[in-house]
């Protein structure tokens, strides 16, 4: 699953005491609850400094007609040169890094307001697909056409309509009507016709389950390979749909499917339909590792809750293994605090598992690990590969090293014990952390910066290579958006209250909470 869309697939006290004596246990807040209360008044000016600086990027990556952000851009703040190229998770992006912006005093709210109005301007004349209110997946960013051409490269493209990327586009759009009173209407007109239905595949997942997967999106043109023809609203023509899925739990996606239910688009029944991690069984033996866990059952549906082991923990994984996938929808939706006995129990020992593998696994110094730039140039998914499902791993470092524990007595291990290379780690990753480890993210933050070099005049540049010190000098808006969005909630709680109204909570809350993980600690 790419995170640049299918274009390119109880704890508290108990838990404490298990923790006791990790390395990681002394930084990591105790689970059951997010934590910025490990901040000192030092790291609070820190992290002020850190948004101010990463705002600078943003209004460097904006054209000053449209109030659109371009997709990347390299060079110094002052000269940049963008990409050509923006989707509706870089326009998204740059909505809500505007709200945190105003909220933390790094810009007035008469700038504020201006940037967010001229950007709803131009998203109510942006080409859409008529029939489900969705966005396409690019446009130019300095004119708001939609692109059939790719500007890197001169190649004709079809153009795509993304669930996960028309997510983030939507969460921004609910936080703007949250945060902003006089763009509210003009923000929820926009937000109106966005129907999540149109992605969701209601034809059972598996037998036994009264509930489908969403769809990776759709093309409104025959794109050519594979396609899946249908129209899952029956409203206008038929569309081509991407014949992936996303069936997983712990994916970003699950920003497309949450804003589905929340808005009765799709029935809650689907947040139980998505595998926590496939079965345990010998014809599942192609995934990472053979998982543990029990079946449960929540609104008549049957949950596999899998989980994988890494260093005395049990969590249940993302595809890839990285911060990305795990944490980001968790800006939005407070994971956390409305399931108790699941992502409030999941996310810090996500967390935990990345600064283990960092720190004492493959022994880099320094941890974060999520898809972005690469340092020698391009882009890449990167994680933690024992705690991925993907069978061919996001790897941690440069020379993709592997890692194969085996399936039990299904597929012998071939790789138990690996060589790590020269690691790559992203400062975005370390932000998503900060609610659950804030001592070890700051200090993280720093050896990156004041050791690794990898800051610049817009902030933290996107990822840098720990051994050979290379950095990749770009700025990406949607990596720079976590950034703004984990200092806003951590600073002033900025994107949840703005995004969660009495319907999100009354649709989703009491899905998390009657969920129980099997993830915990061994022992």
């Amino acid at each position: 699953m790419h995170r640049r869309t299918a274009l390119l697939t109880v704890v508290g006290p108990v838990l404490l005491a298990l923790l006791a004596g990790s390395s990681a246990a002394a930084t990591a807040a105790p689970p059951g609850r997010p934590d910025g209360g490990g901040l000192t008044s030092a790291d609070r000016a820190t992290l002020h400094r850190y948004a101010a600086d990463t705002w600078r990027s943003f209004v460097a990556l904006t054209d000053d007609a449209t109030g659109l952000p371009a997709d990347n851009m390299t060079g110094p703040v002052t000269a940049p040169v963008r990409s050509g190229y923006t989707s509706p998770t870089n326009i998204g992006g740059y909505l809500w890094s505007t709200v945190v912006a105003r909220d933390t005093g790094v810009i007035r709210r008469a700038e504020a307001l201006r940037r967010m109005s001229r950007t709803l301007t131009t998203l109510g004349h942006l080409d859409r697909h008529p029939a489900s209110g969705m966005f396409y997946n690019w446009y130019d960013e300095h004119t708001g056409a939609k692109l059939t051409v790719w500007p890197p490269s001169g190649d004709p493209i079809t153009p795509f309509l993304s669930s996960v990327d028309n997510g983030w586009l939507a969460a921004a759009l609910m936080v703007v009507a949250g945060a902003e009173p006089r763009l509210r209407r003009q923000a929820q007109d926009l937000l109106r016709p966005m129907d999540f239905g149109f992605f969701y595949n209601p034809a059972p997942a598996r037998d036994g389950v009264n509930a489908g997967f969403v769809r990776g999106g759709f093309w409104d043109s025959d794109p050519g390979g594979c396609s899946v023809v249908g129209n899952y609203r029956g409203s206008g023509p038929d569309v081509w749909y991407t014949c992936n899925s996303y069936d997983t739990t712990v994916t970003e996606a699950r920003i497309a499917l949450y804003l589905g239910i929340a808005r009765a688009q799709i029935p809650p029944e689907a947040y139980y339909a998505t595998w926590r991690t496939f079965p345990s069984t010998c014809d599942w033996s192609w995934q990472e590792q053979q998982p543990v866990g029990t079946t449960r059952t929540y609104l008549g549906v049957p949950v596999y809750e899998g989980a994988y082991r890494y260093r005395g923990m049990r969590l249940v994984p993302s595809w890839g293994g990285d911060m990305f996938e795990s944490l980001m929808p968790d800006l939005f939706v407070p994971e956390a605090s409305w399931g108790p006995r699941s992502w409030a129990v999941n996310h810090p020992l996500t967390v935990r598992a990345q600064i283990e593998h960092g720190l004492d696994d493959a022994k880099y110094g320094y941890w974060g690990f999520s898809p972005s730039s690469t340092p020698g140039g391009g882009y890449r998914e990167y994680g933690v590969d024992a705690i991925g499902m993907n069978p061919d791993g996001y790897y941690s470092d440069a020379e993709k090293s592997p890692v194969d524990d085996g399936f039990g007595d299904c597929r012998p291990a071939t790789v138990p014990t690996p060589t790590f290379g020269d690691g790559v780690v992203t400062p975005h990753a370390s932000f998503l952390a900060l609610p659950y480890a804030p001592r070890a993210a700051m200090d993280n933050l720093a050896a990156i910066k004041d050791h690794l070099g990898a800051y610049g005049d817009g902030g933290f540049y996107d990822a840098v290579a720990v051994r050979s010190g290379t950095v990749a000098k770009t700025y990406l808006s949607l990596d720079q958006a976590m950034v703004m969005g984990a200092i806003g909630n951590v600073l002033t709680g900025s994107l949840h209250q703005a995004f969660v109204t009495p319907d999100v909570e009354h649709r989703l809350r009491p899905l998390l909470a009657r969920e129980t993980f099997s993830a915990g600690m061994d022992g």
